[in-house]
């Protein structure tokens, strides 16, 4: 008996708070049809399937990320949802690669584990000698190496130490710290940050390479056991053309040359640009119209990145928070939902390269005074990247205003793997493109075992990483989300504007 007073308790609760801030009550039998159709309807894995397996990698404005952005388009028409289409945005040079050989062929031969960089160049055919390490030498030093540098293979970093050892803490985790997430950085992965002497430094040595035409350069990964993470940018033409090295592989020719052992590679790197489409990326945008003619003109939009990087096939990031938005589309509408509000989803390219397709959408459609209008129609966005897995509640981006309604949507998800909310925030993928125009903008807790140290941009990017019935999950909540808000009374809340 004391136990069906807890519960009774906080279904009250739960029901107060809601309507504490104007919010309707929570539909639960539109919640249960939205479970059932996830669990005896799924779609899930043919999607991820098309993204990861027949696609694969997605790399911003390459033919893939257009080809998977096409199927989208017609796969989320196909749900019966409207005005499903692509929005072309200018990015610039699409990019794959053609051909990588990277190999020790003395003092013994050996295959090395190494990808080409994004948007790399090619090399003129094979280059095979001695490689030169300048790793750590002031730019002065390497001048001084002018006449060896023609067509040199070069390492370009000192051998590695501080590899990516420690995933991120998950702050639904019982025993988490408060804000010990809030300031997890990606500095495993990239390094720190020069300063601006040292980036100085960086930028006279890069251009000393490029005056003494030097022929393909390699550097380590901080990843370990292999994992090689890979990213990349168009650095234009005439750029080096550059490989990334499993760092074990790196330091081990490393320590050969630092013992004065001949060495000898042989290295090719043959790429590919695309820019006979304008240079264009593309969103892919599709909506369930509201019904309730006061506001069916206010939009409550959920999405995630399509794009990825080339080395695995973007399974963790993002593959599966792209099939998410989707199934979720699917499911409210298979389910016979009518929102009062607009509900859109849209797949961004671009993120990696820093939020980019998301920025350009949010400067067509939000931003300015030209955009008034649609920014003070525009309810909520919820995001779904930085992590894989189930859904376990919310980063709430320091909103106090919103948490009462975020605990009593996610009270009756509690024995569907949702956990709790955090009032942290998170950053680093699209919903700060909304957040920065005044729109509210919120991203999930997820799993991120193995996905610092394993699979985020990494070659370890595949479909063994994760669990597909997790996006079923998943899509759960984001449907129920965006469904609460859209039958709501008021819109979100507005964040704080800097």
């Amino acid at each position: 008996m004391k136990r069906h007073r807890s519960i009774q308790g906080c279904v009250i609760a739960a029901a107060a708070a809601s309507l504490a801030v104007g919010q309707a009550p929570m539909d639960r039998d539109m919640l249960a049809a939205i479970r059932r159709e996830a669990t005896e309807h799924p779609q899930v894995s043919p999607v991820f399937d098309m993204f990861t397996v027949t696609i694969g990698p997605r790399l911003t404005a390459s033919p893939a990320q257009k080809r998977a952005a096409e199927y989208a388009r017609d796969r989320l028409a196909s749900y019966g949802l409207e005005n499903a289409h692509l929005e072309p945005w200018h990015f610039g040079r699409g990019w794959s690669l053609e051909k990588l050989t990277v190999e020790m062929t003395e003092p013994r031969y050996m295959p090395l584990i190494g990808y080409a960089d994004a948007w790399s160049s090619s090399t003129p055919g094979e280059i095979v000698g001695a490689p030169l390490f300048i790793g750590g030498k002031a730019a002065d030093q390497v001048d001084a190496l002018r006449p060896q540098l023609k067509g040199a293979i070069l390492m370009t970093a000192p051998m590695l130490s501080n590899f990516v050892r420690a995933d991120r803490p998950n702050p639904s985790d019982p025993d988490y710290k408060p804000n010990s997430a809030a300031y997890a950085t990606s500095v495993g992965q990239t390094g720190n940050r020069p300063g601006r002497g040292a980036a100085a430094g960086a930028q006279r040595i890069t251009q000393l390479l490029r005056e003494a035409g030097a022929g393909v350069l390699l550097k380590p990964s901080r990843g370990e056991h292999g994992t090689v993470f890979v990213s990349g940018r168009d650095l234009g033409e005439g750029a080096i053309p550059s490989v990334t090295l499993a760092a074990e592989h790196y330091n081990m020719i490393a320590q050969m040359i630092g013992q004065k052992v001949p060495v000898r590679l042989r290295v090719n790197v043959q790429s590919k640009f695309y820019d006979s489409d304008g240079g264009n990326a593309y969103n892919v945008i599709a909506e369930l119209p509201g019904s309730d003619p006061a506001v069916r003109d206010e939009v409550v939009m959920i999405g995630g990145h399509l794009d990825s990087w080339h080395t695995g096939v973007g399974a963790t990031d993002n593959a599966d928070g792209a099939t998410t938005v989707m199934e979720a589309m699917r499911i409210l509408k298979a389910a016979g939902a009518k929102p009062r509000r607009t509900i859109r989803v849209a797949l961004w390219a671009g993120e990696e390269q820093g939020l980019l397709g998301s920025k350009a959408w949010v400067a067509a459609h939000l931003a300015g005074d030209a955009n008034r209008a649609a920014r003070e129609k525009f309810d909520v966005y919820f995001n779904i990247d930085n992590g894989t897995g189930p859904i376990y509640g919310w980063y709430l981006q320091n909103s106090e205003a919103v948490r009462p309604l975020f605990d009593a949507w996610l009270e009756p998800l509690k024995d569907f793997r949702a956990r709790r909310n955090t009032i942290e925030p998170i950053g680093s993928t699209d919903h700060l493109s909304f957040t920065d125009v005044g729109v509210p903008g919120f991203n999930p807790i997820q799993d991120y075992v193995n996905y610092d140290v394993r699979t985020h941009h990494t070659n370890m990017d595949t479909v063994e990483r994760l669990d597909v019935k997790d996006i079923s999950q998943a899509a759960v909540v984001m449907a129920w989300y965006a469904y609460n808000v859209a039958m709501a009374g008021e819109k979100i809340p507005r964040p704080a504007m800097k």
